[in-house]
């Protein structure tokens, strides 16, 4: 009975945030009250449930971004791009799409659209042309790049943290196969509107002329910022030597930029977007749920008998669901629903195939799993409007300027470029993890 209600509980509050009847948030608070209230789960469970790794780490790096946004660094950046390309609107383009690449790797791809977009709206407008092909595919290659690395997209945060993967891991077993992903699709972008812009010299001088410099409102700051995040990117390729988790050093590092950048805490503090953490806290409430009356138990079961213990299998089936499911879905509380039953999966086969020693099980069952369900969930978003956070995000910022993107306008661009990269994830889990 238990297990019927949490899971009837968790798929209301899935289509609820599916089909945006109710703000996810308070969809997820309200779902893990429930949860609570009937009894299907102690609250000491569901607290100790709540993954402060997580939570330290999106705080921390939101507000380092927040401080960062205020010395104008990332409006330097695409100002002096379309600088050097003369008002080419072809190599504006794919310029932008592999700055947003590069920077989503590193920092929260919503940040990255929500600073990256007004700038490109600025720019097409100065060459009067739609800046809505530029931001739908500056989505598409912030969700690319934020792939690659444990603190790039939100999923991979809470995968990096449950599965006990360092930032290295994702790195190094990520990173190749986004690189790929990135440059087939920038292949595929050339092909589609190497031919469609055609700018007046009058309007190529309009951006020639511009003065990017003017964009930095605060140098001493943008020095003292880019310090300390490099250091904390330094820490986190490292923290596997010092035994520090990525949420302190994240935390630990927004603190230290707040103080030597000499900003308030307290307003630093205000832009941190606390739905989005409330969120966490609630989803992971929620699975914790389904967790203990066995509703993964039994979907990881279900699973088991399609495939059985063929690893391989399992990983396509991860990779292909993830990717469907993530296209039409948030990801997030798909990944979060995910990750409990992989854990379960991983110890199935171990068990069916009698393998007990932990670093074979990790290199040749846990991570190609792991990896499928990142790639899958990231990528897939790529495929329609509501399938990732930056998509909407984007769409909002461009309906706030009169550049209204449809969903059929969007998924237009994405779902081919999505199935795509897919495909390309699975040659590369199979030639890298099976051959």
């Amino acid at each position: 009975m238990g297990m019927m209600l949490s899971g009837i509980i968790f798929t209301v509050v899935y289509l609820l945030i599916a089909t945006e009847k109710l703000e996810k948030t308070i969809a997820v608070i309200i779902g893990a009250f429930l949860m609570l209230l009937l009894r299907l789960i102690p609250f000491h469970e569901a607290a100790s449930a709540i993954d402060f790794n997580v939570i330290f780490l999106l705080v921390g790096m939101m507000v380092c971004i927040n401080v960062l946004s205020k010395t104008g660094f990332f409006e330097w950046i695409a100002m002096t791009i379309a600088k050097k390309t003369n008002g080419n609107p072809m190599l504006i383009m794919i310029l932008f799409i592999v700055i947003t690449a590069v920077i989503s790797a590193f920092l929260d791809n919503v940040t990255t659209v929500i600073l990256m977009a007004p700038v490109t709206i600025l720019i097409t407008q100065i060459l009067e042309i739609s800046p809505v092909p530029f931001l739908i595919l500056e989505a598409i290659a912030s969700n690319i790049g934020g792939t690659a690395t444990l603190i790039g997209d939100p999923p991979n945060i809470l995968i990096g943290s449950q599965a006990r993967l360092s930032f290295n891991d994702f790195l190094v077993n990520l990173t190749p196969c986004v690189v790929l992903v990135l440059l087939a699709t920038i292949a595929v972008i050339y092909l589609f509107f190497r031919k469609r812009w055609n700018i007046t010299e009058q309007i190529k001088v309009r951006v020639t002329g511009s003065l990017p410099d003017l964009a930095i409102v605060d140098p001493k700051n943008l020095k003292r910022s880019l310090i300390i995040l490099g250091l904390v990117m330094l820490a986190f390729v490292t923290h596997t030597l010092t035994g520090l988790e990525p949420g302190i050093i994240a935390l630990s590092g927004a603190m230290f930029m707040v103080l030597v950048c000499k900003g308030e805490i307290d307003k630093d503090l205000m832009r941190v977007e606390w739905g989005v953490i409330f969120f966490f806290i609630g989803l992971f409430m929620l699975v914790a749920g389904l967790e203990y009356n066995g509703f993964i138990s039994f979907l990881a079961d279900k699973i088991m008998a399609i495939a059985g213990t063929n690893v391989f299998m399992l990983c396509m089936i991860v990779l292909f669901a993830s990717a469907l499911f993530s296209s039409i879905l948030d990801n997030i509380p798909f990944v979060m629903a995910m990750i409990p039953l992989i854990k379960n999966v991983i110890i199935s086969i171990s068990h069916a195939q009698g393998v007990s020693d932990p670093v074979f099980i990790a290199s040749h069952i846990a991570q190609p799993l792991w990896w499928a369900l990142a790639l899958g969930a990231c990528l897939g978003g790529n495929g329609t409007l509501i399938g990732a956070s930056a998509n909407v995000v984007v769409s909002k910022i461009a309906s706030k300027n009169k550049y209204p993107i449809t969903f059929w306008q969007f998924t237009r661009y994405g779902f081919p470029l999505m199935v795509l990269s897919i495909i390309i994830c699975a040659v590369y889990l199979w030639l890298r993890y099976f051959i």
